[in-house]
């Protein structure tokens, strides 16, 4: 009789695992399938006091909007932003019109697009947070491009030691893939 209520009770603890196993599968893969333009929000990405996007339109804010620096840091920032946004829309269309493998493959893309993103968007936050007026990293496979405003006494080595190391801490490029461009 004690055999067979050790049987049932082990019996109904591996049913709720394999549930619960289950039931956790199911909701990954329906957030792996869900819109995920979210994740790529300008606000998330970019930061509101330098570029507001408006009924399509980009609309530059702050102190100075005639600075030509300003212009060239929201132009690269819409630019990118844009490009990742068709990006992600060709993307979707590949996950919800192809077989699971490809879907697949489109998701993991999509993650490296996020990915990118979010790297991207914290290398550019510390080194504003370090001091300088405003900066852009571009990632891509072969290396990454840092564009900064210069400093009043233009860019000495040691800024360019901190961006890099900036760099290095937030990503998996070396000193060789890191291109630091001083905007005038």
């Amino acid at each position: 009789m004690k055999t067979w209520k050790k049987n049932l009770i082990a019996a109904a603890v591996l049913v709720t695992v394999c549930t619960g196993i289950y039931l956790n599968w199911l909701y990954t893969e329906r957030q792996t399938q869900t819109d995920l333009t979210d994740t790529l929000d300008t606000e998330k990405v970019m930061s509101d006091d330098t570029l507001l996007l408006n009924d399509g339109s980009s609309v530059l804010t702050g102190s100075s909007t005639t600075d030509t620096a300003s212009d060239y840091f929201a132009a690269v920032r819409l630019s990118r932003q844009q490009a990742r946004d068709s990006a992600v829309s060709l993307l979707q269309e590949a996950m919800s019109g192809s077989d699971q493998t490809k879907a697949g493959e489109s998701s993991a893309e999509l993650e490296d697009i996020v990915q990118t993103a979010l790297t991207e968007a914290q290398i550019e936050s510390l080194i504003i947070a370090k001091g300088y007026a405003d900066c852009v990293a571009y990632m891509s496979s072969n290396g990454i491009s840092v564009a900064v405003a210069a400093p009043e006494g233009g860019l000495q080595q040691g800024d360019v030691a901190v961006i890099a190391d900036i760099v290095m801490s937030q990503s998996d490029y070396s000193l060789n893939d890191i291109r630091v461009v001083e905007v005038q």
